[in-house]
């Protein structure tokens, strides 16, 4: 979806039209990119929900600098790192390494393993989150290394840098659980 259709979307239809199409083509995007980088499934669904507002908010302010994915997940990542810093996450967060007894995974951690099939993700999922959401806008997203200066509000050698950090700590990581 490009800006110029975006435009002639904005100005010839109803606006709730537009969200309901930018959720369809970008809702999976932006929930598995919450999801990335909080690991909480109630707070990626959480974030979506804040995202499409403040896409909503300012459809018609959107201005053709990047792609609407661009535009979108740097909303996401936005959205994220504000979440990340409110109180409540911090709170919510600190609570679960009170350890209980018996150490039994919760519910949560029980679906985030069965959701983590490939042995590759799961690695990735350790990574701090500077390198995880690098590897995910690199890998799964297939940005390139402007789209994700623009996202990640750095510049193109951070991301570069960041990329190549990622990519030999997973090796690194491979190692280590390999037999």
């Amino acid at each position: 979806m490009n800006f110029e259709y975006l435009r002639y979307l904005s100005e010839s239809s109803d606006k709730k039209e537009i969200l309901e199409e930018l959720m369809t083509a970008y809702g999976k995007d932006v929930w598995n990119y919450a999801f990335s980088m909080t690991k909480q499934w109630d707070q990626a669904d959480d974030i979506t929900q804040e995202v499409f507002i403040k896409v909503y908010r300012n459809l018609c302010t959107f201005r053709s600098e990047s792609s609407v994915k661009t535009w979108i997940l740097t909303i996401t990542r936005n959205m994220t790192l504000d979440f990340r810093r409110a109180a409540f996450y911090r709170k919510v967060t600190l609570m679960e390494f009170i350890p209980t007894k018996g150490e039994q995974p919760s519910t949560e951690q029980i679906v985030i393993d069965k959701l983590a099939t490939s042995d590759m993700w799961k690695l990735v999922l350790t990574l701090p989150a500077k390198y995880r959401e690098v590897l995910l806008l690199f890998a799964h997203y297939q940005l390139s290394m402007k789209e994700m200066a623009h996202i990640l509000g750095v510049s193109e050698g951070t991301v570069k840098s960041r990329l190549f950090h990622a990519r030999n700590k997973i090796s690194k990581l491979k190692e280590t659980f390999e037999p």
